[in-house]
């Protein structure tokens, strides 16, 4: 049985995922208007992966008898000055969720709940890997600046993106 405190917690990032996959989605919408199809389809995929998260979260809190509370979700921006700055709030936000993630970790162990540690040292591992990802797309468009080629690769290389489902994971 799942501890009051814990599936409170639990519950608050299953809904900050859903969150996640709503700004993702949001970004992508507006890639998708300024002609960048590669970017679009990287940012959806985001969106997936993000609500792949959430259920992963749902799910938890079911199996071990918690209840999932679902709050209203905040609306996110939906304009950008560039590519570059959509990174830039994606870096932003990323560092944001490893510190939620890190504070769940830190809430599992005060409550000695070893079974939500090992549950979330997945998505501890999970963040590492989000910041690398988008920390690097954040520097090859710092790097390409004003240069609308580099843009249009970078767009093409994004585009190659396949997003996996953590059900059919190895």
């Amino acid at each position: 049985m799942i501890k009051e405190r814990i599936s409170i917690e639990l519950s608050k990032q299953f809904n900050a995922e859903l969150y996640s996959s709503y700004l993702y989605l949001s970004m992508a919408g507006w890639l998708s208007h300024k002609g960048l199809p590669g970017f679009e389809h990287w940012m959806k995929c985001q969106a997936q992966e993000e609500m792949d998260h959430a259920i992963r979260f749902f799910d938890y809190i079911n199996e071990r008898g918690g209840s999932v509370q679902m709050d209203a979700i905040a609306k996110p921006n939906t304009e950008w000055e560039s590519p570059l700055h959509v990174f830039e709030g994606v870096c932003a936000h990323e560092a944001h969720v490893t510190g939620l993630v890190n504070n769940l970790m830190s809430c599992a162990v005060e409550e000695k709940d070893f079974a939500a540690q090992a549950f979330l040292q997945w998505f501890i591992t999970e963040q590492v890997e989000e910041e690398s990802t988008v920390g690097d797309i954040h520097n090859k468009l710092k790097l390409i600046g004003s240069a609308h080629n580099g843009l249009f690769m970078l767009d093409r290389e994004l585009e190659k993106r396949v997003f996996t489902p953590f059900s059919t994971q190895a």
